[in-house]
């Protein structure tokens, strides 16, 4: 059920593309779906500062705002396009495993 919550809250991060000291907690907190609680996205955030770095954050954000650009990157074959997708999946295996228990 918790691991249902952290996905929904991933994929809220589609809707909100807001900038702040923690892109992806706040992302989180400003979805419209109700899995998007304060200690849901305390714990993606803290996935996300932890596994990515600052300008990561930014970028996915950014791209989780537009899932077309998503798709660009992740089927890119530029170097800075392949370690940030990689990157991104590492985050969301870290989000998933910290806050999916429960």
């Amino acid at each position: 059920m918790r691991a249902a919550c952290v996905l929904v809250c991933l994929i809220g991060l589609l809707f909100a593309g807001e900038a702040a000291a923690n892109p992806i907690e706040r992302a989180c907190l400003l979805s419209p779906r109700a899995a998007a609680d304060p200690a849901v996205c305390g714990c993606i955030g803290s996935a996300a500062q932890r596994t990515l770095t600052q300008r990561q954050m930014r970028a996915g954000a950014r791209f989780f705002a537009n899932p077309d650009h998503a798709q660009e990157v992740r089927q890119s074959d530029r170097p800075h396009h392949e370690a940030l997708w990689q990157a991104w999946r590492a985050f969301g295996e870290a989000a998933e495993s910290m806050c999916g228990q429960g």
